[in-house]
């Protein structure tokens, strides 16, 4: 964070010291604030869904805490100059779509005029202060659970170019435009997690990485069991390749080993940027099986246990 000092108070229960999804502040000893804030360029060429998406990718960090997200505030970059104050209207509507289906008030917001048109969410939830979920604390002998499919960042590049089927372009943005409050309430309602996070712009091994880093272990990722969107792998080897990847595998690359059983396109892929991705975490091994039935037979056909938490190599990632 540019060297910023971190600040110091009993009650922060985290800031961004640990890259968290959220910040958290114990208000009293039962509730404990949950603040969020996101906002990113149209990743789809329709107003109302890009709203609906950014609304998603702000509430998901909420969730991702464990937390249930009560307000939230929108916040805008309109070039009002050079585009019609129609399409703000029908991003705003989006994005109160998702807010609604939530359950969280629209209170507020602000807006600036910019040359290209920006959107996003300040969400606050809540939590008990003994129940928030921290993106570290894996323990091994876990099991790794992933919530949705990935690739939206090689979709969302390929929408970019005119590129993507009408196929790919539904998967990716029923994917993106679906809350992880199902699968939230799912995951609390079992309990025992010890690590969670969502998956956004630094891969799946980005946010990996973040779950072990501090402790004694590692992790062990299964590359036949990840779920991926139809027509990636094809996209990926037509050179549909997000910026955002090569970054992210730069960065993380040395905590990382590829075992020949996995496919080089499928490890490229665990560092796509995604955009409003599904939630991973890790709980009980005895627990993971039967959450995933209770989440597929609620409707979230993606979700797949992925890998376990290991002992052997604490920091690193294996990949097989």
């Amino acid at each position: 964070m540019l060297d910023l000092p971190l600040v110091q108070d009993p009650n922060l229960l985290t800031g961004f010291e640990h890259a968290e999804d959220a910040g958290v502040y114990k208000i009293s000893a039962d509730v404990a604030l949950v603040q969020t804030v996101d906002f990113f360029t149209p990743t789809v060429d329709d107003p109302f869904t890009f709203g609906q998406i950014a609304a998603v990718n702000s509430l998901n960090d909420i969730y991702a805490m464990g937390a249930r997200p009560l307000t939230a505030m929108n916040i805008v970059c309109f070039p009002i100059k050079t585009m019609d104050i129609s399409v703000l209207q029908q991003v705003l509507q989006g994005g109160l779509n998702k807010m609604h289906e939530a359950g969280v008030l629209l209170i507020g917001g602000h807006s600036v005029e910019d040359n290209e048109i920006k959107y996003g969410l300040s969400v606050t939830g809540i939590v008990h202060p003994d129940k928030v979920l921290y993106n570290h604390g894996a323990r091994a002998d876990d099991q790794m659970i992933l919530t949705k499919a990935l690739g939206t960042g090689v979709i969302s590049t390929a929408i970019k170019a005119g590129e993507a089927t009408p196929e790919q372009m539904q998967q990716a943005i029923q994917a993106m435009t679906s809350l992880n409050k199902k699968a939230a309430e799912l995951m609390i309602a079992v309990g025992d997690i010890h690590a969670c996070t969502d998956i956004t712009g630094f891969g799946l091994l980005g946010h990996a990485c973040e779950m072990m880093e501090g402790g004694d272990v590692g992790l062990r990722i299964n590359s036949a069991a990840l779920p991926v969107f139809t027509g990636v792998r094809d996209l990926m080897e037509t050179g549909f390749i997000p910026g955002g990847l090569y970054r992210n595998r730069d960065y993380r690359i040395r905590q990382v080993e590829k075992e020949k059983t996995c496919p080089d396109w499928i490890f490229d892929l665990l560092f796509d940027p995604q955009t409003a991705g599904g939630l991973f975490f890790s709980l009980p091994g005895s627990k993971a099986d039967p959450l995933v039935q209770q989440m597929r037979a609620a409707g979230i056909a993606d979700v797949a246990v992925i890998g376990e938490v290991v002992k052997e190599h604490p920091g690193k990632i294996t990949v097989y």
